[in-house]
């Protein structure tokens, strides 16, 4: 395997991991937070589920950003590899870490923010919307991680 190859293929796996890392353990904050809730009350479950959901989507984020990296622009599955040069790696692993690096960090935050809205959920049921948008609003900078690293691919001639 190529050096530039291997260079790419890790800041493409950079993305999957650090996404995915920070979606778990956001997950897991705000999983934690409405097991309590649903122990006193089960009944809250459906006003929960979008609230322990949403700092998930970071580590969908890192899939796409792998996908595009490794099928779209490195061709793997097509069987025709192009030639990738180490600086051409570099540009890839580096186009991948603004999705790696904010999909991680809002994930963890998101799911902090989105357990602070598990205990507004379960005094107020009819503000667990509004806690979901202060949970999205931590989505925004996820969101525009995904778009950066998109450009930055698309702008890498091989």
């Amino acid at each position: 395997m190529d050096l530039g190859l291997l260079i790419a293929l890790i800041g493409a796996a950079m993305a999957v991991f650090l996404c995915g890392i920070g979606s778990s353990v956001g997950v897991g904050i705000v999983g934690q937070a409405a097991n309590g809730v649903l122990s006193e009350d089960p009944d809250k479950f459906g006003n929960m589920l979008l609230l322990v959901a949403l700092p998930g989507t970071q580590g969908v984020y890192g899939f796409v950003a792998c996908f595009w990296a490794s099928i779209i622009k490195l061709n793997l599955l097509g069987g025709t590899i192009p030639e990738i040069t180490p600086l051409k790696g570099f540009q890839i692993l580096a186009a991948c870490l603004p999705v790696a690096i904010a999909g991680l960090v809002s994930a963890i935050y998101q799911g902090k923010v989105c357990a602070a809205g598990i205990a507004v959920a379960a005094k107020q049921p009819q503000a667990s919307m509004r806690a979901l948008i202060y949970g999205g609003l931590v989505e925004t900078y996820a969101i525009l991680g995904l778009v950066i690293t998109l450009l930055l691919l698309n702008g890498i001639k091989l």
